[in-house]
């Protein structure tokens, strides 16, 4: 498959599409936060997608939290319409598989592209875990793996799973 989705893009490609907000936010954080434009919004501007941050108290850490936030929400809003039989695990997929066995963490630069592919083979399939699987040359537990790591992406699939009147998966 193609690398065409937003989430897919590097940084700097993606950040050449996104608007940037500065605000301030209320709540725990003393006169700092409530006094400083700390909290940022990053708007993915073609797909009117946005991620945002305030917990911190540096603007460049929010910034960066911000963005990681902004690329699991593309992967989560878009999908991408990809013909079933022309199903193929990108190179990052497959460089993060071994033996049927995929290795990512929330915490890396590939897990919203990894959860964006594994979503949009499993739209393309009618949310038919096993056949989903099967093309990303993982088990279907390691398929569940991956998506429980952004509770949205199961509640997702399971929304899905059941307007096509399949079960709900745990």
């Amino acid at each position: 498959m193609s690398d065409n989705h937003p989430a897919t893009l590097s940084i700097k490609a993606l950040l050449a599409e996104c608007q940037f907000e500065r605000t301030r936010r209320g709540g725990p954080g003393g006169q700092h936060r409530n006094k400083v434009e700390s909290a940022i919004v990053v708007t993915h501007v073609p797909t009117n997608v946005s991620g945002q941050a305030s917990e911190r108290r540096s603007q460049h850490a929010n910034r960066d939290i911000a963005i990681d936030r902004l690329r699991v929400n593309l992967a989560l809003a878009v999908r991408r319409e990809i013909s079933a039989d022309a199903i193929v695990p990108s190179e990052r997929w497959q460089t993060r598989c071994r033996a049927g066995r995929i290795g990512v963490s929330v915490r890396h630069e590939d897990f919203a592209a990894l959860l964006a592919e594994a979503l949009d083979v499993l739209s393309a399939n009618k949310f038919s875990l096993p056949t989903a699987a099967e093309l990303l040359t993982v088990s279907s537990s390691q398929l569940i793996k991956v998506l429980k790591l952004e509770p949205a992406a199961m509640q997702q699939l399971n929304e899905n799973r059941e307007k096509l009147g399949l079960r709900r998966l745990k």
